[in-house]
C-alpha cells in the first residue's frame, strides 16, 4: 500500500455517525514512521488470509516513544473508531466483561449517597453506546482505575439495597467488550501489571482470532474487523514482564525505541515550529544521553519524545533551555538530588551543557537587533 490514509478493511461495513467520530483524525504533524508503514502494510496484506491475518499488535517500548500515537494511527488508516483500556494491578472479570445492575427504585435510590446517586442515574440514562467504565468516568470525574473501583461498590451496594426483592437486571459492557463486539480498535494499555492470573486468562481467550467471550447475557464472537494493540513500556527493574500467552497470541511486534535524531528534529519542527536545527541538534542529544543514562543506573523515570516537544516548546516561547531543561525533562524523570547528579555529569562528561551554552551565546548574537517583542515571538535559548 502506498497511500496513508484511509485504507476500509471491509468496505461494505457502514459505521454510525458516533463511530465515525471515533475514527482518530491525524494532525497535519503527523510523520509517518517506518513502524507504521510496516504495521499498515502487513495489517492490509494478510486480512483476508484466514488463519495468517494480522489483528493483534504488541508495541513495546519506552514511555514516550510513540505507542499510543501509532496505535491511534492505525485507526486512522483503517477507518477504525479507536478506544482504550488501561490496565491496573487490582484488574478483575469485571473490568473484562462487564458489570450487571440491578435497576434500583427511586426510593431507594434517593437513600443513597449523592456520588451514588449520580452514578446510577447516568447509568440507567446511557444509551449503550458507552462502557460503563465510561460512563462513570463522564458522571463523576474520575480516572479509569477509579471507575472500576466505583463499580465495584456499586455492585455490592445495590445487591444490598433490594434485599432479596425481584427486580430488574442490566448488563453494562466493559470498554474491551465494546470494542470486541463493534469491532473497533482497542489499545491495551500495560497488561503487565495486572495480577490476576483468572483476568489474564480471561483477556488471552478473548484475543485468540476466533475467540469468544462468555457474558451473563449470552457468548460474543470477535467481530472480523477487531484489532487489538497492546501497549507496554520496556521492564525496568521490579516490573513484571508480558505474559507469555499473551506474547503468544500476538501476529506482529514492534520493539518502539526513541527515533533517530534526524526524525526527532524533523517531528518536532513540524510540532512546535521552532526551526534552528544546530540548537535541536544539541537538545535532541540531551534527551538521548538523559535516556540512555536513567536506563543504565536505573532510574526509573525515561526522557522520551513528550519531554522533547514540551522542552522546544518552551523555547520557542523564550524560556532558557538550561532552565527549562529541568522543569521539562530532568524532573519528570526524577527529583532525587542523587539522580539528578548523575545525570548533570553525564551531560557534563557528553560537554553537551557547554554545547548548550555556546548555542545560546550564539543565537542571543544573531538576535542582538531583535526587539523584545520579537525575540518573545522566536524564542530564546
Amino acid at each position: 500500500m502506498t497511500a496513508y490514509g484511509e485504507c476500509i478493511l471491509t468496505p461494505e461495513r457502514q459505521l454510525t455517525d458516533a463511530e465515525k467520530k471515533l475514527i482518530w483524525k491525524k494532525p497535519l504533524t503527523h510523520k509517518v514512521s517506518e513502524e507504521e508503514r510496516r504495521i499498515t502494510n502487513e495489517i492490509k496484506r494478510n486480512w483476508n488470509r484466514g488463519e495468517m491475518k494480522i489483528a493483534n499488535i504488541l508495541l513495546e517500548g519506552d514511555a514516550g516513544s510513540g505507542k499510543t500515537q501509532l496505535a491511534k494511527a492505525l485507526s486512522a488508516n483503517f477507518g477504525l473508531p479507536y478506544t482504550k483500556v488501561t490496565c491496573f494491578a487490582d484488574m478483575d472479570k469485571s473490568d473484562i466483561i462487564g458489570a450487571i445492575l440491578p435497576v434500583i427504585s427511586t426510593e431507594r435510590l434517593e437513600e443513597m449517597e449523592p456520588w451514588e446517586q449520580t452514578a446510577l442515574k447516568a447509568l440507567y440514562e446511557s444509551d449503550g453506546f458507552q462502557s460503563v467504565t465510561e460512563v462513570l468516568m463522564d458522571a463523576l470525574g474520575i480516572t479509569e482505575e477509579q471507575a472500576a473501583l466505583k463499580m465495584k461498590h456499586l455492585m455490592k451496594l445495590a445487591a444490598e439495597k433490594n434485599d432479596g426483592e425481584t427486580v430488574e437486571y442490566r448488563f453494562y459492557p466493559s470498554e474491551i467488550v465494546r470494542a470486541y463486539q463493534k469491532g473497533y480498535l482497542l489499545e491495551i494499555q500495560e497488561p503487565n501489571v495486572i495480577r490476576d492470573a483468572a483476568v489474564l486468562m480471561a483477556l488471552n481467550s478473548a484475543l485468540e482470532l476466533d475467540g469468544s467471550i462468555n457474558l451473563p447475557t449470552g457468548i460474543i464472537r470477535r467481530h472480523p474487523d477487531f484489532i487489538a494493540v497492546i501497549t507496554t513500556n520496556r521492564s525496568y527493574a521490579g516490573t513484571r514482564p508480558l505474559n507469555e500467552a499473551l506474547r503468544d497470541r500476538v501476529q506482529h511486534a514492534e520493539k518502539m525505541d526513541l527515533p533517530t535524531k534526524e526524525i526527532m528534529i524533523e517531528r518536532v519542527m513540524a510540532k512546535t515550529g521552532f526551526q534552528d536545527e544546530k540548537v535541536l541538534r544539541i537538545l535532541a542529544e540531551i534527551i538521548m544521553i538523559l535516556d540512555k543514562t536513567a536506563r543504565a543506573n536505573a532510574i526509573k523515570g525515561v526522557a522520551g519524545m513528550r519531554s522533547f516537544f514540551y522542552w522546544v516548546d518552551a523555547i520557542a516561547g523564550g524560556a532558557l533551555a538550561k532552565e527549562s531543561l529541568y522543569h521539562k525533562v530532568i524532573y519528570k524523570i526524577t527529583t532525587d538530588p542523587e539522580e539528578i547528579l548523575i545525570l548533570e555529569e553525564a551531560l557534563h562528561n557528553h560537554g553537551l551543557l557547554a554545547s548548550l551554552e555556546e548555542a545560546r551565546i550564539e543565537r542571543k548574537k544573531k538576535n542582538g537587533n531583535l526587539t523584545m517583542r520579537q525575540r518573545s515571538g522566536r524564542g530564546e535559548i
